[in-house]
């Protein structure tokens, strides 16, 4: 499989030359977007995501909730429809509709209700989903349809994120199947992690105002609940997920999640596209937030992160004793369960470890009892803090990901921008990111390792630390990593030939 880092413009396929011949009406819906609202990947890859179709000529509206985090009385938020009637169940609730043009040109709606959205976080309180998510996202749904209803506008693409934007593909071909407006709009839908999947209690299917025939197992039914998730997965025009690898994986029984089946009766509608990131905030020759900037051809200027790293939690300054970082959801998907007692074996090899990040409550407990018990060598950080994420990006030697499985992952593109060596386990979008380094080809930006055990992680830790002892070899490794491309650009125009490709119905047919 080819990894994005080795493609350039000359390896474009000749079918991306196509994207500014045709422009598209391109309306993405979805449930968080930076820089407004944000819980993670998500958010990075719509805002990035919509801004790139932008630059290829493609006019982008863009739908979220107007959720509390986000201020939309600031300038340039103006409301274009202050009261729309929107069907949940038997009932009526009121949408208020803002909008304003983004400085990359994106159009960006705010569906706003008051009681729905108004709160402190997006999905839920730290111990629970909120009880009405899905009254609230069904609200937002077919609001945004609604919405285009009163702006007569007629979008080619509907480009769906995730469960709360799953029945949008239902919707539009039920009861909306009759609106002249949307008769040539087609829907692609993107898995960002299949095992968030929007299930409810089937007294839910009221509120969609869709009939009792969509609850079937060949429909929206899933062990007895409605799965927003699998309208999606049924309903789509295209479907999409953030890596090849991933694609494959969502197909059989270990990472389907019990939807397995659905996707593979669609695999001929489905497409793996990487992720990328955003280079503007992620770039160590402009970053503000580190020590010391610098770039690929002054390298040698990244120890200066290092050190200061080092110095901030108060560890031996030393050059030659590897820093390994870890910026992460503490969360049995990410790998902690396997990390822990690694970490008890490196600590006798004298590494410098610094961990980032917050999740389940047993992590934090043995966390900080290893920070606790070892501050020479362990600094943990049970907290967010974007700016120490960065020192922590541009000061580590080593940046690990063990995830037990990840669809795309940023950490590790993040950390080969700013010359930090990902090591990770072998799976979804860390597999097709990630080259194993081979020293005597000089080739590889990384470490793998393959079966989901400590030992197999300690292995990959050892030949990491054993290239590290090699100034030589570290200095191609690091040049390696820094050479990588993983811009949204080469992302961009495959969504664009995707969409395009779903406009014409060149896409084999499978399933509904």
């Amino acid at each position: 499989m080819e990894l994005r880092h080795r493609r350039t413009i000359a390896d474009t396929p000749k079918s991306f030359k196509t994207y500014n011949e045709q422009r598209m009406k391109i309306v993405s819906i979805a449930s968080e977007m930076t820089p407004f609202a944000k819980t993670g990947g998500l958010a990075e890859v719509c805002g990035t995501l919509n801004r790139e179709l932008v630059s290829l000529g493609h006019e982008v509206l863009a739908f979220l909730p107007a959720y509390k985090c986000i201020n939309s009385d600031t300038p340039g938020f103006q409301t274009v429809i202050d009261r729309m009637e929107v069907p949940v169940g038997s009932e009526k609730e009121m949408a208020k509709i803002r909008h304003m043009t983004d400085a990359n040109g994106v159009q960006i709606y705010l569906v706003d209700h008051e009681s729905f959205f108004n709160r402190d976080q997006l999905y839920g309180t730290p111990t629970s989903d909120y009880p009405d998510n899905d009254r609230r996202f069904i609200f937002f749904q077919r609001a945004v349809l609604e919405t285009l209803r009163r702006l007569s506008y007629s979008p080619d693409i509907l480009h769906c994120h995730d469960w709360q934007t799953g029945l949008v593909p239902v919707f539009l071909k039920t009861l909306y199947s009759k609106e002249t407006l949307f008769k040539k709009t087609k829907t692609v839908f993107t898995i960002h992690n299949l095992a968030y999947q929007g299930n409810f209690p089937p007294d839910s299917l009221p509120l969609t105002g869709l009939s009792w025939e969509e609850f079937k197992l060949e429909k929206l039914e899933f062990y007895g609940k409605i799965s927003f998730m699998k309208g999606g997965l049924v309903y789509s025009d295209s479907l999409t997920t953030v890596s090849e690898r991933y694609a494959q994986e969502i197909q059989t029984k270990e990472f389907g999640c019990g939807m397995e089946n659905v996707i593979a009766t669609r695999k001929t509608r489905l497409f793996g596209v990487i992720n990328g990131i955003d280079y503007r905030e992620w770039n160590p020759e402009t970053d503000t937030d580190i020590k010391q900037t610098y770039t690929l051809e002054a390298i040698e200027k990244k120890a200066e992160n290092k050190k200061a790293l080092q110095a901030e939690h108060e560890f031996k300054v030393d050059p030659k004793i590897p820093v390994i970082g870890l910026i992460s959801r503490l969360v049995d998907q990410k790998g902690i369960d396997i990390l822990i007692p690694a970490l008890e074996q490196l600590e006798s090899q004298g590494i410098q470890f610094v961990l980032l990040g917050t999740g389940e409550e047993k992590y934090h407990k043995l966390l900080r009892r290893i920070g606790k018990r070892n501050k020479e060598q362990f600094g943990i950080h049970i907290v967010f803090d974007s700016k120490l994420a960065k020192r922590i990006y541009a000061g580590c030697d080593l940046f690990i990901l063990p995830s037990y499985y990840e669809p795309c992952g940023l950490g590790q593109m993040i950390a080969l921008r700013y010359g930090t060596i990902p090591v990770v386990r072998a799976t979804g979008g860390l597999a097709d990111t990630i080259e194993e380094f081979d020293s005597k080809a000089g080739s590889g930006n990384g470490f793998l390792f393959e079966a989901y055990t400590t030992e197999a992680l300690l292995a990959a830790m050892k030949k990491a630390l054993k290239t590290f002892e090699d100034k030589k070899l570290w200095k191609t490794l690091t040049t390696n990593a820094m050479k990588c491309d993983f811009s949204w650009t080469a992302s961009a125009k495959r969504y664009t030939e995707i969409f395009e490709m779903t406009v014409q119905g060149k896409i084999k047919s499978s399933g509904k």
